[in-house]
């Protein structure tokens, strides 16, 4: 299982949010680009990268992002403020090794799926569930899609991954969680990655064995020092199988 150790910028910090509130962040006093710089060094093979200014439709953060992506050394899943072809492929142009799309592909699913079709393996789908409906807008506006219906309604469209994030038992509620990721993969045509659902390395080692989960972000036991990557990688390293000595 690939962990992706997860950095989410807002006015050039890091930050992280409690249930997507953009209006109350939490803020972390560390260096971006040094940080994404220790996530290689750890280990990582892949980072993933939030632009919170981003999804209010500002570019604060434009340079800095392309700092990160042109020094951190691997390659980096961008998310954040994707609302048109135009962005999506500026930062592929840019070096981004993938760009999550989420409001977007409300909007315009044929678009979408288009664009996974143009950039195999390049496209990830950002499907964010709050009581039950797939939420846009950075969290803020249900988008009235039942999940599992707006999974399936993309087909066989090429995404490289789906990262499935159950806003509604955000970090609170991890049974529920994986209970709603492991429905949801099941009947994922892409491999899924799992968001918010990781307090620690009892998390990761559940998370592990549900069919279809390729993956996990982890960011905020990160920053709060409940998990460190190096332990992350370890976990979610496969394990080798025994094989029996034949006399």
């Amino acid at each position: 299982m690939m962990i992706y150790p997860t950095m989410e910028l807002m006015n050039g910090r890091c930050v992280t949010l409690d249930k997507g509130r953009l209006d109350n962040p939490m803020l972390w006093h560390v260096d971006p680009v040094e940080t994404a710089k220790g996530f290689a060094a750890s280990g990582a093979e892949w980072m993933h990268l939030t632009d919170f200014n981003a999804v209010r439709g500002e570019d604060t953060n434009a340079g800095l992002v392309e700092e990160i992506i042109r020094s951190v050394g691997i390659p980096v899943q961008l998310g954040g403020g994707m609302r048109s072809r135009e962005q999506i492929e500026h930062w592929i142009d840019r070096g981004a090794g993938r760009v999550t799309v989420g409001t977007l592909a409300a909007r315009d699913p044929a678009l979408v799926a288009e664009l996974a079709k143009q950039h195999p393996d390049q496209i990830v789908l950002a499907v964010d569930v709050w009581q039950g409906q797939v939420m846009t807008e950075g969290w803020r506006q249900s988008g009235a899609f039942q999940p599992q219906a707006y999974i399936e309604a993309f087909g066989d469209a090429p995404f490289a991954a789906i990262i499935i994030t159950d806003i509604d038992s955000d970090m609170s509620d991890v049974e529920a969680q994986l209970g709603l990721i492991a429905g949801l993969a099941e009947r994922a045509k892409a491999p899924v990655i799992a968001s918010g659902v990781v307090r620690g390395v009892d998390d990761i080692a559940r998370l592990k064995y549900i069919p279809n989960i390729s993956g996990s972000l982890v960011g905020r036991a990160l920053f709060r020092k409940t998990l460190t990557l190096a332990e992350a990688l370890e976990v979610a390293r496969p394990q080798s199988e025994p094989i029996a000595e034949f006399l």
